[in-house]
């Protein structure tokens, strides 16, 4: 554990306020990416979420995925992939870089994602890892494309085969989609619908960017009096009512958007010093995996609250409740990203980098 460098540089940042750029401080990048360096290529332990249809698919995780076996789930290790690419971009020169280029090139192969195409195309897997992990594997792409790095184009030209078949995986699957998943976990819609359509802008997917924007129309356009009060659930790590306002920021004008946030939550206050809006989730233990969601509740609901009040017009009276909530949640989700526990060590790096490298606001719209 190495958290003595940790502090002050989180102090540092906490007092500079969101960071919208794609820049990182140092070495908080370097305290990111020692949590994923430790876990991207660690097998065990493993959570698998796998179908068997023979005795002969009794295989270790890293057989069945030999690009993202680590970071104890597929879904957790593709995002620890993607923190490194994005900080590979977004970070100074830092002593922390070759181990990370080493371990994308030992991971982003094209026979190993060649094998990750033939495990999501195998029988009885239509579901797997769909929205959450699926949508993960998009921003990883989308990140190696974007960075002008001659290893990042390798790794761009690798992905490519897994990238096109989550996309048709996504595509066959949304207009089959009649309701919208309002849950705090894997399974919510709202987030893994704006991660979809910032790949779409980015990637000039345009048909699948129009069908990310019909399903989210047809399932948030008229929600009305979401009951803010009643979130979190104990092991929620996403905000169903945040989530659906920040996917709606990214469909709607500025002031179309405004109206829709006053039906949709009504109880975001005007004024500025409203400091018990939205109150901070608190973690009671950090060895629990599920306790421990609340932690990256705290991080998302940050970056969400930021991309909401960058959604509004200017001037807009709730932008400070929403950036001073945001503050709150942000102090409180990056001081719990120590990897203390793996039960949150495994993933909440991700999450905090998505955070202050401003990944969702930095998007296409």
């Amino acid at each position: 554990m190495r958290c003595s460098r940790f502090v002050p540089v989180l102090a540092s940042l906490l007092a500079a306020g969101p960071v919208l750029a794609q820049t990182v401080d140092p070495g908080l990048a370097a305290r990111f990416a020692d949590l994923a360096l430790a876990c991207v290529h660690r097998p065990y332990p493993n959570k698998i979420a796998h179908v068997m249809q023979r005795d002969e698919d009794a295989l270790p995780p890293s057989r069945l995925t030999p690009a993202f076996y680590g970071c104890f789930d597929w879904h957790s290790a593709v995002h620890g992939h993607w923190l490194l690419v994005r900080l590979l971009r977004t970070a100074d020169d830092a002593s922390w870089k070759p181990a990370a280029r080493a371990a994308l090139d030992r991971s982003l192969t094209v026979e190993n994602l060649l094998a990750e195409v033939a495990y999501l195309e195998g029988e009885g897997r239509a579901a797997w890892e769909r929205p959450y992990g699926l949508a993960w594997l998009l921003q990883l792409a989308v990140e190696v494309h974007e960075f002008d790095d001659p290893d990042a184009r390798r790794w761009a030209r690798a992905i490519e085969p897994l990238e096109d078949a989550v996309a048709r995986r996504l595509a066959a699957w949304l207009p089959k989609l009649s309701h919208p998943n309002r849950t705090g976990e894997h399974s919510q819609t709202a987030f893994a619908f704006g991660l979809m359509l910032d790949w779409a802008r980015a990637r000039g997917q345009d048909a699948f960017a129009e069908l990310v924007v019909e399903r989210s129309r047809a399932f948030h356009v008229g929600d009305r009096d979401w009951p803010l009060r009643f979130e979190p659930g104990g092991q929620d790590f996403l905000s169903p009512g945040l989530a659906a306002a920040d996917l709606m920021r990214r469909i709607l004008p500025a002031e179309e958007f405004a109206d829709w946030l006053g039906d949709a939550l009504p109880g975001v206050p005007t004024d500025a010093a409203a400091d018990g809006f939205l109150p901070v989730a608190v973690v009671t233990d950090r060895s629990d995996g599920k306790l421990a969601h609340l932690d990256g509740l705290n991080l998302s609901r940050a970056w969400m609250l930021e991309g909401i009040a960058a959604g509004l017009p200017e001037g807009d009276p709730r932008g400070p409740a929403l950036r001073g909530a945001a503050g709150r949640h942000r102090e409180a989700g990056l001081a719990s990203v120590t990897g203390e526990h793996y039960e949150g060590g495994h993933w909440l790096g991700s999450f905090a980098v998505y955070l202050v490298t401003g990944r969702g606001l930095a998007a296409p719209r």
